[in-house]
């Protein structure tokens, strides 16, 4: 990830200056939690790579524990790394509706996937029908890094606490 500077925009998609918003937290020693750099700035991120999927560019990025990438043929998706969940952002360049629930608390995401890499190749399981498929044309080498760089980044604890218990908890019969 590059450095960012006193006059870039901030990282966490609020739109104001660095300097002005995520750097006095910074300089104060304040720890910026991944959940805390994504709350802010995950619908923005979304639509970052709905734009680079519309343009048909290849893309990976992350923010906090999420990262998001997109391919030539203007797929997009969100991946969440503690729990390996996915859902599609965009589809042949078109802006998909994000099934998400933010507020100042929580970020709840209606996952459709759980993701996968084995030799090299991406596999998405739906949690609707458990039917596996490969993604063809994911950029793996580079989703994979960004992976390993979370994990570098926050320690296993931390990242043990992204997920809060649901209360209401529904069992599937099966």
């Amino acid at each position: 990830m590059a450095k960012i500077g006193r006059n870039d925009p901030c990282p966490c998609g609020s739109g104001s200056k660095y300097k002005k918003c995520c750097l006095p937290k910074a300089q104060v020693g304040q720890p910026v939690t991944p959940m805390e750099q994504a709350r802010v700035s995950l619908m923005g991120q979304i639509e970052k790579i709905q734009r680079a999927a519309a343009a048909g560019k290849e893309k990976v990025f992350e923010v906090g524990v999420f990262v998001f990438f997109s391919k030539r043929d203007g797929d997009a998706w969100l991946l969440e790394i503690t729990d390996s969940d996915a859902v599609q952002v965009a589809e042949a360049g078109k802006p998909l509706d994000t099934p998400i629930d933010e507020n100042p608390e929580t970020i709840e995401i209606n996952w459709s996937h759980t993701f996968a890499i084995r030799d090299k190749k991406f596999y998405l399981t739906s949690y609707e029908d458990k039917s596996e498929a490969l993604l063809p044309g994911v950029p793996t080498q580079q989703v994979r890094a960004a992976i390993r760089r979370i994990r570098k980044r926050y320690p296993e604890e931390l990242l043990n606490q992204v997920h809060i218990p649901q209360e209401n908890t529904e069992t599937a019969d099966s």
